[in-house]
């Protein structure tokens, strides 16, 4: 008998309209012999089934149900593909552990600590995992421009930090614009994390549960056309994006074993894809990322490709593991 799998999509973040590109990815590509996909809208006004018409139909949030026709539909695992909150933050994760239903990414926990890049950081620390030096201010704190430089150097990162997709990023040159960048990353978020700005090879690693193993799949080199890995070099093509990077067998066994440490650390399942620079030969952590990219040219998907895994192996077997 096929399973319901509901896709959740949208979110209450910047990156609502990258997260509908996800599920919408999802829902084309799930198997269709074994699963009946439905697009789930979570947005702060609401939360609704879209059918194949664009005709909604409100969720029930006390079972997290839908009524169609005079039917009631219930789900069998939930396939997330919100970037950002409230699917990356933990808060779907509790929601859906509270009501018992089966969902494709980390715990709760898990979600809510690698959102938190100034905690995900802190917590890696004992671990031996690098790190670029960074500098914490919560909206309100007194700025101190020399102390930020003197601890950072410039150019130097400052980034909101619970946010994604580079929403909220900007690169520091002068001192003089420090307090304009603060204000950038404000405006997503009310705590803010200052790093020093780390000259090497971008990686990008996706580690898995695949068939019941932790599997690190082919490793992705970023060469952005911009200044850094911003928005515009994500989404819209202002980057090259190369899988298998460029990298030594010496780079690529030490990135693999950290990225792999990480997940486990973490105790993480389903999907991740966390972001590495070279520093003098090592990789160094920027951040963890949870709900990754599904659409056809992110990431995830690319790297999938490269280990000889098709998207709707990808998607199955996340559902199959959270089974």
């Amino acid at each position: 008998m096929k399973k319901n799998i509901a896709i959740i999509m949208g979110g209450y973040s910047s990156e609502y309209e990258i997260s509908l590109k996800s599920g919408q990815v999802v829902f084309e590509t799930l198997d269709a012999t074994k699963y009946n996909g439905y697009r789930i809208h979570i947005f702060k006004n609401k939360w609704v089934y879209v059918d194949a018409d664009a005709i909604e139909y409100p969720i029930d949030k006390n079972d997290f149900s839908v009524r169609v026709n005079d039917q009631k539909i219930t789900f069998d695992c939930v396939f997330n593909a919100i970037h950002g909150t409230p699917g990356e933050d933990g808060y779907m994760q509790g929601y859906f552990e509270l009501l018992n239903i089966p969902h494709t990414s980390c715990g709760m926990y898990q979600a809510a600590l690698t959102f938190n890049k100034r905690d995900c950081i802190s917590t890696l620390k004992p671990y031996g995992i690098k790190t670029a030096t960074s500098y914490y201010v919560n909206l309100g704190d007194t700025i101190d421009e020399n102390a930020i430089i003197s601890k950072v150097g410039l150019p130097c990162f400052v980034k909101a930090n619970k946010a994604g997709s580079s929403f909220g990023v900007t690169k520091v040159y002068k001192k003089e614009d420090l307090l304009n960048a603060l204000d950038v990353a404000f405006k997503e978020d009310d705590e803010v994390i200052i790093e020093s700005f780390l000259d090497g090879t971008e990686v990008s690693v996706g580690v898995i549960t695949y068939k019941g193993e932790v599997k690190v799949l082919p490793i992705t080199e970023i060469v952005s056309n911009n200044d850094f890995f911003d928005y515009k070099a994500k989404y819209l093509g202002e980057s090259q994006e190369i899988t298998p990077a460029r990298l030594t067998k010496e780079q690529e066994q030490k990135v693999n074993t950290v990225a792999k440490k990480v997940y486990e650390v973490l105790k993480m399942k389903g999907f991740s894809r966390s972001e590495y620079i070279f520093k003098d030969g090592e990789p160094h952590l920027l951040e963890v990322n949870t709900v990754p990219g599904l659409t056809k040219a992110s990431i995830l998907p690319q790297q999938a490709a490269a280990a000889g895994i098709s998207l709707m192996e990808l998607f199955g077997n996340a559902i199959e593991e959270a089974l």
